[in-house]
C-alpha cells in the first residue's frame, strides 16, 4: 500500500496520511533513502494515528487545515521539509518574526503522543537539527512581493485558498489620512471588498488579534474559488493581485479558475 497524506477530513474513499508526516519524512532533492510505506514494519499504525489526530483536530477547529498548510510551507522553504521549524530557542526559525504567528503545533504534539486531497510521498526523512532564523526571510514569500521576486524565489526551490490572515499582512494596501481614515492604494483591489477589509481591520489594520479569511468566499474549503477571486480583484495580498496583473501568470489564473473538477477529484475538501 502506497503512503499518502491529506490535510483535511477526507471522504471515505480516500487513503489518509496527514500533513504532519510531511514535516519529518518528506522527500529531499535525493530520494534514494525514501520509500512508500516506510513504516509498514517498524510502526504499521503510524499513518492511521496521525490521520486520526488531524481529522479530530480539524473537526473541532476549522482553522487547523489552513494553519498546517502554512506551517508546511514555512518549514519546507527553509532548509527543506525537515521539521526544523518545530525547534524552539533563541535564533531558531520559529523565533523569526515571520514565523511567530504560525499555528498548529499542538496538533503535531498530539500526533506524536499517540479529506481531502491526498498524494503519494516517499517517507523516511529524519528530523533536521539545524534551525536558523537568518535563513527564514531569504526563503519565504512576503505578501508584498512583486511577480519578479516570487518567480525568482520559486525557481530557486523548484495560494491562498484556505486559512486566515492578520490585518498587518495586507495593511500595505491602504493608507491612513490625517483624520485616521483608511483609503485604498491603487486600483488592483475591488473597492467593495476593500471597504469590507477596512471595516474588519480598523485603526490602520495593524491589529495582531484580528484575522480575515484569505479567500473571502470559501475560507474553510480547499477549492479553486481563489482564482475566481483574483479575476474579480479580490486577492487579499499584493502578491495575490500581481498574479492577474502580470501577463506571465494571468493565463494560468484563468485556466485554474475553470478546473473545478481537478480540485474535487482529490477530495472535494472541506475543513
Amino acid at each position: 500500500m502506497e503512503s499518502k497524506f491529506s490535510i483535511f477530513p477526507p471522504s471515505p474513499n480516500l487513503c489518509n496520511f496527514l500533513i504532519l508526516v510531511f514535516f519529518s519524512f518528506a522527500p529531499s532533492p535525493s530520494l534514494s533513502h525514501f520509500s512508500f510505506n516506510f513504516y509498514a514494519t517498524s510502526c504499521p499504525a503510524a499513518e492511521l494515528m496521525v490521520s486520526n489526530t488531524v481529522r479530530s483536530a480539524s473537526a473541532n477547529d476549522p482553522t487547523i487545515p489552513g494553519k498546517l498548510l502554512r506551517l508546511l510551507f514555512h518549514d519546507c522553504f527553509v532548509e527543506g521539509c525537515d521539521a526544523s521549524v518545530l525547534l524552539q530557542g533563541n535564533g531558531t526559525e520559529r523565533s523569526d518574526p515571520a514565523n511567530t504567528s504560525l499555528g498548529g503545533f499542538s496538533v503535531i504534539d498530539a500526533a506524536k503522543r499517540a479529506g481531502g486531497p491526498a498524494f503519494q510521498i516517499p517517507t523516511g526523512r529524519r528530523d533536521g537539527r539545524i534551525s536558523n532564523s537568518a535563513n527564514v526571510r531569504p526563503n519565504i514569500v512576503d505578501t508584498s512581493f512583486t511577480m519578479d521576486e516570487m518567480i525568482k524565489l520559486f525557481n530557486s526551490k523548484g495560494a491562498h485558498t484556505i486559512g486566515l490572515a492578520h490585518c498587518s499582512a495586507f495593511s500595505d494596501r491602504f493608507q491612513q489620512d490625517s483624520k485616521g481614515n483608511l483609503t485604498l492604494i491603487g486600483t488592483s483591489l475591488d473597492t467593495t471588498y476593500a471597504q469590507e477589509l477596512i471595516k474588519k481591520c480598523p485603526a490602520g489594520g495593524s491589529s495582531t488579534s484580528i484575522t480575515v479569511g484569505n479567500d473571502p468566499e470559501t475560507s474553510f474549503v480547499f477549492d479553486n474559488q481563489y482564482y475566481s477571486n483574483l479575476l474579480a480583484h479580490k486577492g487579499l495580498f499584493q502578491s495575490d493581485s500581481v498574479l492577474v496583473e502580470d501577463g506571465r501568470t494571468r493565463k494560468q489564473v484563468e485556466e485554474l479558475q475553470l478546473v473545478r473538477k481537478a480540485f474535487s477529484r482529490v477530495g472535494g475538501i472541506h475543513s
